[in-house]
């Protein structure tokens, strides 16, 4: 008889051998699974992968279901899409075939008793919404996600499925299309446009009308309103290159750096001042700003521009420009008194890696600073790499004060700098000449004083010695003259800087060893990890940097010519595309890569990647000049198109992403403050120099803990200077810029999100800026026009619209102004008044076509 033991132990291997055999069809089924073509998803399906269910999934599930073995809570990984499907302890997750019945569904509704998830309560509903329609769309998941590939990513090995992505490969020429509408086509950037649409059966619509074209040219250039004059003269000529010698005109004046100066001061989070609670100044900051529109102005390479901007202290001999580039580096908030300073500093490196990844190189190296990037082949190390480069930089400041020698570099040139040193030489002399003499006339007197005050007078008492004791002491010539040697002695120290001394906000007193830069843990400074180099993207395949050791007299550790040097080539996959896909967002309102300052995956993808490359191209092969871009792109058709409407086209492309009409704008809050003050004649053209403090409502400036501190408020010529040479002030700013979206300076701005807001209205209605302007423009109508309304409103529309009115127009004008008069019983000058704010609240005033 088999014993209860031999039993057991029979029945259970036969269980082994079940088990065992079921494993091993499993294991096949897996294999043949395995071995299946991978499941293809549209780019749609991805991207609400990237964007919305990978995000719900790192909030509430991954902690406990990713791809950390260690960590893996139940064997089951939802970090990758076989995960899900294989799923673990409970079964598969989720059931292709009836996807509304899966397990994964009825746990994160709490339809299932024993398993609840999350644990620690119910998911809203909107990401449950999301979960679920991942879940009956398939899975779709991006090509790494699909199996292994995850596990490796998340150790900080870059895949070679990642390295295909379409950023990270090297910029081609690509092949102009053929078209069928051959005449359409202006320049190979028509082609490429006109592609699609044809692929797409769609049309462009008609080109712009001349007075509007030579509108939407100069703000785009200038940003100001071309004037009445210049709009008829370009109107009247008929010749075929009338249109091209706007553009050289426009290219060529000198308010072109302005306004694409400021384009690029978004990029860079320009600001005049450091933030938090005091939000002390930043001295000198405005070189940084003029810098950029000279750069913008004498069409400075690009690539150059970068250099400077990266490494400017680090290039040869006397180059105050490149010194003042340098200050790209100190225009992000700085905390004064930072609770943990070892944090803080390295708060102050992530700002730098942030600024350089997203505005040179549209990538997000700043995500991974506590880990490895969520969707970008970015493993932490990657990111402290680039720390590295950037370690021979010392803080803004050691202590509180905002003139330190780490952020201000002296670029007086050398023959006025001799001399203001030779009189600092004689004034130091002079100084401790004087105090050798006072110290001899104090002396005298000490020894005729107590002994209890001559032993005061050896410490640091001395100063109340001198002050109680000795100074009362003094008598006749001797007083005189110890009288005369103070002054002249306080006098020699108020000039604390030299005549003729010129400073700029940049990088000075750098490290020529700098530190070593370790991962740092979850990006604690506290918790240093592996040492790492100085060295360049992983995924893009390229060998470590080679960077000599510092040669004798060299300030700096040479590190940051290297990174510039890599960043300015034109082999550079990234730093092409994304200025390219900048000038191109700033003429059109949108990138051929939305996300301008995000070319990953948690971006937007390409709407036209072949003419992305070739705009890249041009760049490169212009020498990197960025006003031969400009024309390449205003002298297309698709530029020159009109902004209207077409029924067919708006069905099958609403968000006109195939470009087949130009983009309506509104003008931006420097365009619109700049073109109030030019309609109404108190705009100052003045260039450069110190920022000027524009009025400010006082109910603003109560707003601030010290009403009106930092800001001495501009006589009114100086404050109607254009909006550019504006303070900007990181606490407070112009109304009227930060009410039309001026962005917030903290951070890198990739675009302008437009907004439309009540608060818009009524600041350009009852704001004290928009009256006090709407008066002035009365007196310049009456001026032009003198007693004659009607005149008065056809220059109105005029100087507001470029644009001839109707004859109908100025009758229902002229019978506003009459109502005015009549019911309100204003006088002449109140009713022009009012129409000229009218004129200044009106749409066609803010919008361009």
């Amino acid at each position: 008889m088999t014993s209860r033991i031999s039993r057991t132990l029979a029945l259970t291997g036969f269980a082994a051998a079940l088990v065992a055999f079921a494993g091993g069809f499993r294991s096949r089924a897996a294999d043949d699974k395995a071995a299946e073509p991978a499941p293809k998803f549209t780019a749609a399906q991805v991207s609400f992968y990237e964007k919305e269910v990978l995000p719900v999934l790192t909030q509430h599930c991954l902690k406990c279901h990713g791809a950390d073995p260690a960590k893996l809570k139940g064997e089951f990984n939802l970090a990758t899409r076989k995960g899900v499907l294989a799923g673990g302890e409970s079964g598969p997750a989720v059931d292709l075939k009836a996807p509304a019945g899966s397990l994964l569904l009825k746990t994160i509704h709490y339809k299932d008793d024993a398993a609840k998830m999350p644990p620690k309560g119910k998911m809203p509903d909107k990401d449950i919404a999301i979960i679920e329609k991942w879940v009956k769309d398939g899975l779709p998941v991006p090509a790494d996600r699909l199996g292994g590939a995850e596990k490796a990513a998340h150790k900080g090995v870059v895949t070679e499925e990642a390295k295909k992505y379409w950023a990270y490969q090297p910029v081609t020429r690509p092949a102009v299309p053929a078209v069928k509408d051959a005449g359409w086509v202006k320049t190979p950037i028509d082609a490429f446009v006109l592609a699609k649409l044809e692929a797409k059966g769609l049309k462009p619509v008609a080109p712009a009308e001349k007075a509007a074209l030579i509108r939407r040219a100069t703000y785009d250039l200038t940003g100001l309103p071309p004037s009445p004059e210049e709009v008829d003269a370009f109107v009247a000529d008929r010749s075929p290159d009338a249109y091209e010698k706007l553009i050289d005109r426009l290219l060529a004046s000198p308010h072109y750096g302005e306004k694409w100066g400021r384009h690029w001061l978004d990029v860079v989070r320009f600001a005049e001042t450091n933030g938090y609670e005091r939000d002390g100044p930043k001295p000198f900051a405005w070189r940084y700003r003029d810098y950029v529109i000279k750069s913008f102005n004498d069409d400075k390479p690009y690539d150059q521009f970068v250099k400077e901007q990266l490494a400017g202290d680090e290039v040869p001999g006397y180059n105050p420009d490149a010194v003042i580039a340098t200050g790209f580096y100190r225009l992000g908030i700085w905390d004064d008194e930072p609770a943990d300073p070892l944090l803080a500093v390295f708060d102050g490196y992530d700002d730098i890696v942030s600024t350089v990844g997203q505005g040179f190189l549209g990538t997000t190296f700043n995500c991974a600073r506590c880990h490895d990037h969520k969707a970008d082949p970015i493993p932490a190390a990657d990111y402290y790499k680039l720390v590295a480069f950037f370690r021979d930089i010392k803080p803004y400041s050691e202590n509180r004060d905002v003139r330190s020698a780490n952020s201000l570099s002296d670029i007086t040139p050398p023959e006025q700098r001799a001399k203001y040193e030779e009189d600092l030489k004689k004034r130091m002399a002079r100084a401790a000449e004087i105090k050798k003499l006072m110290e001899e006339i104090e002396e005298n007197v000490i020894k005729t004083l107590p002994a209890e005050d001559q032993r005061a007078s050896e410490g640091p008492d001395r100063p109340q010695v001198i002050e109680r004791k000795v100074v009362p002491a003094l008598k006749g010539a001797v007083k005189d003259g110890y009288a005369a040697l103070k002054s002249e002695r306080a006098e020699l120290e108020k000039r604390t800087r030299p005549a003729g001394q010129q400073l700029a906000l940049s990088v000075n007193n750098c490290e020529r060893t700098p530190p070593t830069t370790h991962i740092l843990v979850r990006g604690s400074p506290q918790a240093k990890g592996k040492e790492v180099k100085p060295g360049f993207p992983e995924v893009l395949g390229l060998p470590e940097p080679e960077i000599a050791p510092p040669k004798p007299g060299q300030k700096s550790s040479g590190r940051r010519t290297v990174l510039a040097n890599w960043i300015a080539s034109k082999d550079n996959p990234l730093t092409a595309r994304v200025m390219a896909n900048r000038v191109w967002q700033y003429h059109f309102g949108r990138g051929i890569v939305d996300s301008a300052n995000d070319f990953g995956k948690l971006g937007s993808a390409p709407t036209h990647p072949e003419l992305l490359d070739w705009l890249a191209q041009e760049l490169t092969g212009g020498g990197w000049k960025l006003k031969r871009l400009h024309k390449l792109i205003m002298m297309s058709s698709v530029y020159q198109l009109s902004a209207r409407a077409d029924a067919g086209n708006l069905k099958a492309d609403p968000a006109n992403n195939l470009l087949w009409r130009f983009n309506m704008r509104r003008l931006s809050g420097e365009e619109v403050r700049d073109s109030i003050l030019a309609v109404s004649g108190a705009l100052n053209l003045k260039m450069g120099g110190p920022s000027t403090y524009p009025k400010i409502p006082k109910e603003v400036l109560a707003g601030q803990s010290v009403p009106g501190q930092g800001w001495p408020t501009s006589p009114p010529d100086e404050g109607n200077r254009r909006s550019v040479y504006a303070h900007v002030k990181r606490s407070l700013r112009v109304p009227i810029l930060v009410g039309f979206d001026q962005p917030d300076p903290d951070s890198s701005c990739p675009v302008r999100y437009v907004t439309t807001v009540p608060t818009q209205s009524l600041g350009l209605l009852n704001g004290e800026f928009a009256n006090e302007q709407a008066e002035a423009f009365a007196k310049r109508l009456q001026k032009e026009a003198p007693d004659n309304v009607a005149a008065q409103i056809a220059r109105a529309v005029r100087l507001t619209t470029g644009r001839v009115p109707s004859a109908d127009e100025v009758k229902a004008d002229a019978a506003f102004i009459a109502q005015l008069k009549e019911k309100h019983k204003l006088s002449d000058a109140q009713a022009l008044t009012r129409y000229a704010l009218l004129c200044l609240n009106a749409n066609e005033f803010v919008y361009l076509d």
